[in-house]
């Protein structure tokens, strides 16, 4: 079982936190803590403003977020992490070995699909990455 959910991208300002929240409001109340981080964080930077204006079309809100770095003891308090792209999923490996057996793509469900980097793109560029981490959650919500 999957108590302590983590997403993992660059900047954790676009991707990860997105992801982040729209785990959290898919899994509701049971009992699942999610969370984001990154392997070159803005830290303390809010959520990119274009990110956050798709959150909340879809009736979902960033505006707490704060960037954060990746550390070993994220990644070891995390039972799953997901990430964005397989580069991520290498690099953590180096950061934590032990978090190799729990780290997958956000998009594994999907043939293994690579999300890419909206950020500093264009408005579209961001909405095509929503929808791919949209399809991608959705896909895990089953299995946790």
């Amino acid at each position: 079982m999957f108590k302590n959910i983590l997403f993992v991208c660059v900047g954790n300002i676009c991707r990860s936190p997105s992801a982040e929240i729209m785990l959290r409001h898919a899994v509701g109340d049971r009992g699942i803590q999610v969370s984001s981080a990154g392997l070159g964080a803005l830290v303390d930077h809010r959520i990119d403003p274009t990110a956050q204006q798709l959150l909340v079309e879809h009736g979902l809100d960033g505006t707490t977020h704060r960037g954060r770095q990746i550390s070993e003891a994220i990644l070891g308090a995390a039972d799953l992490v997901l990430t964005m792209e397989r580069k991520h999923v290498r690099r953590i490996t180096e950061i934590a070995p032990q978090a190799s057996g729990k780290t997958f793509l956000l998009g594994k469900w999907q043939s293994d699909l690579e999300i890419p980097d909206p950020y500093r793109q264009s408005r579209p560029a961001f909405e095509h990455v929503y929808g791919l981490m949209d399809e991608g959650v959705r896909s895990w919500v089953r299995y946790l």
